[in-house]
Parts: structure tokens; C-alpha cells; sequence
């Protein structure tokens, strides 16, 4: 049975920095796969369905659901790993619930913990903005326009997706204003002590 680990955090917390670190320090037993990451693939591939992903990440909006479970179960139940770490996922009630009630079906996956990467809005915004400075290639979204849009995407739903988990228990908050050394090492730790 796969063990799956969601990890969640504003736009800059630094959790697919987080997640994939782990994934790299434990790469015989640990997976980690970005939504984002996935979904910016599929829209580089130049395929219909990229192009169609693509019209909906660069106004910083959601991607339809079916679009993001489907990448999501692919992903996992193709995977090699016993552990599948993913982040950015859920953003929203909709996609909260519908993986949920696919969850109840699926045998083969065992959801441990929603990991919620926890940072303010002003350092969110002073990494999001700092990284379009410094990089070569800026990503579409890295403006403040679309940040403040991503950030409202971020947290209008918030509250449900963390009441929500907490009350099944799932939930696991992670100060994510501290080194990356030390977050890496909590959540590292979280992780294998929920396995």
C-alpha cells in the first residue's frame, strides 16, 4: 500500500524545496511529485491538454479537478516508491473533497498527513518577488499581480482545508519561516515517524 503525505503552503513557503529534498535524501523509499511541477511538464510538452493547463496557470487559477486527480492517481499508483510526498494539493474544498471520497475507495493508497508548510503573506511575497529577480527565465507568475491572485486562491479556502484535516486528524503544521536545513529536518522526521 502506497503512503501519501500532501503537503501544503502558500505560493514561496518553500514546500517543493522541502519535499523534494527529503525525496533526494531518500530516494530508495521516498517519492515526492509537485502538482505545479506536473502540470508545467505537460503544458512544456506542447501537447492539447498542456495548452489548455496552461491558459489557466499563467492567470495564476485553478486547473480543473479531473485534470489534477487524474495526474495525481497516475503519478502515485505509478510510482516505484512506497512513500509518495506531493505538494500543492488540495487548493480548494472541491478538490479536498473529491479526493477524499476517492481515497474511501482506494485501496492501494493510505492518505498519513496533510503537512501544511506555514509562512506570513509578506515573506511569501518577498520570496515569490525576490525569486523573479534573481532568476534568468521568470515564470509568468512571479509578478505581483498574480501573486496577490495565487495568494487569494491560497487562502479563501483555507480554513475548511484545515478544519477539515484536523478533524480527521491528518493535519501537521510546519513553521516554514526558519531555516530550510530545519524544516527539511522536521519534516523528514514527521514523515518517517508516520510510516
Amino acid at each position: 500500500m502506497k503512503k501519501l503525505f500532501l503537503i501544503i503552503g502558500a505560493p514561496g513557503s518553500g514546500k517543493t524545496t522541502d519535499a523534494s529534498m527529503i525525496a533526494e535524501k531518500n530516494s530508495e523509499s521516498i517519492a515526492h511529485y509537485s502538482t505545479g511541477d506536473m502540470l508545467r511538464a505537460e503544458v512544456a510538452s506542447g501537447s492539447e491538454l498542456g495548452k489548455t493547463i496552461d491558459g489557466y496557470i499563467s492567470g495564476g487559477n485553478l486547473v480543473p479537478l479531473k485534470i489534477i486527480i487524474d495526474t495525481i492517481i497516475s503519478a502515485i499508483n505509478g510510482s516505484d516508491k512506497d512513500v509518495i510526498l506531493i505538494d500543492g494539493y488540495p487548493r480548494s474544498t472541491e478538490q479536498m473533497t473529491e479526493f477524499d471520497a476517492l481515497l474511501a475507495n482506494e485501496d492501494s493508497i493510505d492518505l498519513k498527513s496533510v503537512i501544511e508548510v506555514r509562512v506570513s503573506e509578506e515573506v511569501a511575497k518577498e520570496r515569490i518577488l525576490g525569486r523573479a529577480a534573481e532568476a534568468e527565465v521568470v515564470r509568468d507568475d512571479d509578478n505581483v499581480e498574480v501573486f496577490y491572485n495565487r495568494m487569494k486562491v491560497y487562502t479563501d479556502p483555507l480554513a475548511d482545508i484545515q478544519n477539515f484535516y484536523t478533524d480527521k486528524g491528518l493535519l501537521k503544521v510546519i513553521d516554514g519561516e526558519r531555516g530550510i536545513e530545519e524544516i527539511v529536518d522536521e519534516m523528514e522526521a514527521f514523515v518517517k515517524a508516520s510510516i
